[in-house]
């Protein structure tokens, strides 16, 4: 379904309403500009984009990329930093 924001602002509990079955899309200035859907449905697409769970600290970020940082710090050890002689500090 496709309203308008005016008629979005106008029949608010309709637009509501709508989006408990489907989303509810919203133009402003003839293109869309938001969606309105129901709450298990936001909670179903955020369940199906969190393959992993966010990494909160640094601790959990090194479990998951070890391999990864370790290389990039045996680079850093044999080679230096890349571009380290034209900086300014």
């Amino acid at each position: 379904m496709n309203v308008t924001a005016t008629e979005a602002k106008n029949r608010l509990g309709h637009v509501l309403e709508q989006a408990q079955s489907k989303p509810v899309f919203i133009e402003k200035a003839g293109r869309r500009h938001s969606v309105v859907m129901s709450v298990a449905h936001y909670e179903a697409l955020v369940r199906a984009g969190q393959t992993e769970p966010p990494i909160a600290t640094s601790e959990q970020f090194y479990k998951r990329y070890k391999e990864w940082v370790d290389e990039q710090n045996r680079l850093v050890e044999t080679y230096g930093v890349f571009g380290e002689e034209w900086r300014p500090w």
